[in-house]
């Protein structure tokens, strides 16, 4: 018997998108980095990816993460 045993976050009840296998799931099935959620029931885990891409479009319209103060904060290297 091991004495440290993984245990999965998540109980039954909680909702879940698995994003490998591509369904809902109830409770921990599949570990924490394949899954979104928890989501309060089965209709919204079953919405997953559309409310991550309407989350997604929000965020990339939000005037407070995009500082337009003429900085060239594009990530590339100095001098390339």
């Amino acid at each position: 018997m091991a004495l440290f045993r993984k245990k999965k976050a998540g109980k039954p009840g909680e909702w879940y998108y698995c994003l490998k296998h591509q369904k809902v799931e109830e409770g921990p099935e599949c570990p924490a980095l394949d899954r979104m959620g928890p989501y309060a029931n089965r209709a919204e885990a079953e919405h997953a990816m559309q409310i991550a891409a309407e989350r997604n479009l929000e965020w990339e319209n939000d005037p407070r993460w995009h500082d337009n103060t003429g900085q060239d904060t594009g990530g590339g290297r100095a001098g390339a």
